[in-house]
């Protein structure tokens, strides 16, 4: 997994996006598989492990070592239309889902497609 923490404030100060949707969008639009994430959610750990073991390799945002991590959060939910806003994953820059539409989608066999077309996954 690549980890995105230290360097968001001098990122997103150099690209001066204000909006936090935008800054989810262009943050999600620059990887294959992007996962917003909280450290401590065991949900979110779940979803990394998942796409470890398929052999992908996503970048994660944990908002909580964040500055402007509350604000994303907040720009997550309303995006999902939920009341939790993580984990939350995009794939070839569109949004999967949280957990739940990320779980159906690898069930139905849906995943795996998206992945191979944005170059995540090979195999």
């Amino acid at each position: 997994m690549h980890y995105q923490t230290e360097s968001w404030g001098s990122y997103m100060s150099s690209r001066s996006v204000s909006d936090p949707l935008e800054r989810v969008e262009r943050l999600a639009s620059e990887n294959a598989v992007v996962i917003f994430s909280i450290s401590s959610c065991c949900m979110c750990h779940a979803i990394k492990r998942l796409f470890c073991g398929m052999g992908v390799n996503p970048t994660v945002y944990e908002l909580d070592e964040d500055p402007r991590g509350k604000e994303m959060e907040k720009a997550l939910i309303s995006l999902l239309g939920t009341s939790s806003a993580v984990p939350v994953v995009f794939v070839g820059g569109k949004l999967v889902g949280a957990m739940d539409r990320v779980m159906a989608s690898h069930i139905n066999g849906t995943l795996v497609p998206l992945l191979k077309e944005a170059g995540a996954l090979w195999l």
